[in-house]
């Protein structure tokens, strides 16, 4: 997603949500929206990976996500990637709805002069989320939460 500092320039955040509990396993904040910045988060979540986990990874249909450079990725991950068809948005849909939340709740309310201030408050907030923010559809538990008492 993306972000504009007061200075006008741009800045965007990638990252990647585990459908089992919501939690954000991965992400990285970078001045370009390019394929280094989505294999870096991508990169991050292989790193978390255990020996027998093969998961399945969706995403828009963004050229980051259609190059050959990240099907290899995923294909040596032994992930199994999806994404919807033109025009629909269901593999995609609970990532947009994190970046609405994450907007809502911390981007609108401040205006951030640095791309370090920026980033601080994305970091800030990815904790608070996975270990702090309670969610209904997790029984009143924050997705780490969850995990720890699924586990």
């Amino acid at each position: 997603t993306e972000f504009k500092l007061g200075n006008g320039r741009k800045t965007y955040l990638s990252a990647i949500l585990d459908l089992y509990d919501g939690s954000i396993i991965s992400y990285v904040l970078g001045h370009s929206n390019n394929n280094k910045l989505v294999f870096q988060t991508l990169n991050q979540a292989i790193t978390i990976l255990k020996e027998n986990e093969h998961p399945l990874i969706h995403s828009d249909r963004g050229y980051q996500y259609t190059s050959h450079g990240f099907k290899r990725k995923i294909e040596k991950a032994k992930m199994i990637h999806s994404m919807s068809r033109v025009g629909k948005c269901i593999d995609n849909g609970p990532m947009e709805s994190f970046w609405g939340t994450l907007k809502c709740e911390k981007y609108y309310l401040h205006k951030y002069e640095t791309f370090e201030a920026l980033q601080q408050a994305v970091n800030d907030y990815i904790q608070f989320y996975n270990n702090e923010r309670y969610q209904e559809r997790l029984n009143g538990l924050s997705p780490l939460e969850y995990r720890a008492q699924v586990a």
